[in-house]
């Protein structure tokens, strides 16, 4: 047993270390309760497809108003006490809700203003604790830290969370947001033993649009992490373009209805747990550079497969294979940004590159839409394709300078 706790958590790694993967790891169960939970509840409430997409719209659209400035307040004050006290007003603000669906017939209205005050706090939180990491192990065990953090973030967030939402929906309304906050309480507890170094702090008196404006210059000046932030808003624009239509795909092109929708969502799911298991290996034996470039030929191609194929258990296999890059890739992006950003700046650069994620992502969805309205189910795929097969070419030999400047980084540590 001993063993198994040593490689999972290695002890050089400390018991900081220890108690943010156990919050990371418990708020995403909570997380995931709410995926399921929060569109059901919208869609008990009314079976209009913009409103229903409006309720899932207004839980990301937060990163897009907020994010900068929650990447400022984590900059400017102990981030492990900001965690502690959006996490507790979250939990809050799920008791109240919880209590009104028990209570009272909840309308639309207030269920989608609960949903966006919710984004709002999850925004502030996830950046503030994205900062931690870097403040507590050593820069040469960070890619192993994302790594732990990220096989949370699948396990509990996209498998068990979903599923455990669902269950206690069909016992109640409000049992899954009642369970979802003493998860995010619970969280926010463990993130309170952690004892951090203080941080260095800026010398100027805070002010919001030059903070921001010295985020960015620094992130543009920066060409390790300027490329990989235009890398993962480019990407995620096709990403977001193919994945808008999946569930349409899986029906109309593989001729699977809503249980082989998720069936193929888990194996994506399973496949990302691969891959983070594998991520020490990979790390210690395989260069950064050759991981990006091989992660972004396989996302390319995965796109031309996905457009090709009508059979389930080849596109099945090939989400296996996606799921696996998706997570290495996104380890090792997140593990080349923390290595090269200055702690003062970790809240705000981390911020617009969360920015860049999901802004992708919703631009994508957008052109996904139109152009499979246009051209059918694969137009999006083969959107995806072309379009990620010229990015790549434009960014190949970037990514070989940003891995080495990595190694190099690692090395001197």
């Amino acid at each position: 047993m001993g063993r198994v706790v040593e490689a999972v958590l290695p002890a050089r790694m400390g018991t900081a270390f220890r108690w943010l993967m156990a919050s990371s790891w418990v708020g995403n169960l909570g997380d995931g309760v709410a995926l399921a939970a929060g569109p059901l509840l919208v869609a008990a409430r009314t079976q209009d497809p913009l409103l229903v997409a409006l309720g899932a719209l207004l839980q990301q659209l937060p990163w897009l108003l907020f994010g900068l400035h929650a990447g400022v307040l984590a900059d400017r004050v102990d981030r492990r006490a900001l965690v502690v006290a959006v996490d507790l007003a979250r939990a809050g603000v799920l008791v109240v809700l919880s209590a009104a669906l028990l209570t009272t017939d909840v309308g639309l209205v207030p269920v989608l203003a609960a949903l966006f005050v919710l984004g709002t706090a999850e925004v502030f939180a996830d950046t503030a604790a994205g900062t931690l990491l870097p403040m507590v192990v050593d820069r040469a065990d960070l890619g192993v830290g994302n790594a732990r953090l990220t096989a949370g973030t699948l396990t509990m967030n996209q498998l068990a969370g979903p599923a455990v939402g669902g269950v206690l929906f069909l016992a109640g309304a409000a049992w899954p947001f009642l369970a979802q906050a003493v998860l995010v309480a619970l969280g926010a507890v463990l993130i309170g033993r952690m004892r951090v170094p203080r941080p260095e702090r800026p010398a100027q008196r805070a002010r919001i649009g030059r903070d921001i404006a010295e985020g960015l210059r620094w992130t543009w000046g920066n060409a390790a992490v300027r490329t990989l932030t235009l890398t993962i808003v480019l990407f995620n624009v096709t990403y977001g373009a193919a994945w808008s239509v999946l569930v349409l795909y899986a029906d109309q092109r593989l001729g699977l209805g809503a249980a082989g929708f998720g069936l193929l969502t888990t194996v994506g799911a399973l496949g990302g747990i691969v891959g983070t298991a594998s991520y020490d290996w990979l790390e210690r034996h395989v260069g950064m550079a050759t991981l990006m470039r091989v992660g972004l030929t396989i996302e390319t191609l995965v796109h031309a497969a996905l457009a090709l194929t009508t059979t389930p258990w080849v596109a099945a296999a090939v989400l296996f294979v996606f799921g696996a890059h998706a997570f290495i890739w996104g380890t090792t992006s997140r593990t080349v940004r923390m290595r090269a950003v200055p702690g003062p700046l970790q809240g705000r650069v981390g911020s617009l590159y969360a920015m860049g994620v999901f802004g992708g992502i919703l631009l994508g969805q957008a052109v996904g839409g139109v152009v499979a309205r246009i051209w059918g189910v694969t137009g999006p795929f083969w959107f995806a394709f072309a379009g990620s097969a010229v990015l790549l070419a434009l960014v190949w030999r970037e990514l070989g300078h940003i891995g080495h400047a990595d190694e190099a980084a690692v090395a001197t540590a």
